[in-house]
């Protein structure tokens, strides 16, 4: 199975046993549609908790933001809550990530936002 969706938040390593770790993360899914007979578009948002259990170094790169291709088999774990609701999360073993699109850096952003402030400037002040 194949999946796309954004990391919501910087996956994490986890250690199960002594000897191995598994990198934990989640994606978001966006979708729309429009109800039959109405002229309004509905957006739903999936989110599907991962795991990826074959190399830990691919932590570093699974940041908030990221576009991430998935590829393996999904589950589903069902509990009942404190106040005895059913409850069920999707799970989505991975078996190879491929990451589409790295998340804009907060530093680039200032430092744009900077140069066009000043050629704005620049503009202003052109006495003609």
């Amino acid at each position: 199975m194949e999946i796309t969706g954004r990391v919501t938040a910087d996956a994490s390593v986890q250690k199960v046993n002594n000897d191995k770790q598994v990198v934990n993360f989640s994606i978001a899914i966006n979708d729309n549609y429009k109800p039959k007979g109405s002229t309004e578009v509905k957006e739903v948002t999936t989110y599907i908790n991962c795991s990826y259990w074959l190399n830990t170094a691919t932590a570093q790169w699974l940041k908030k933001g990221t576009l991430v291709q998935l590829f393996g088999r999904i589950g589903m774990n069902v509990y009942n809550n404190s106040e005895g609701e059913a409850v069920g999360t999707l799970t989505f073993h991975t078996n190879n990530i491929k990451i589409l699109v790295f998340p804009k850096k907060e530093d680039t952003a200032q430092a744009n936002s900077a140069v066009k402030e000043k050629k704005s400037k620049k503009a202003q002040d052109v006495p003609f």
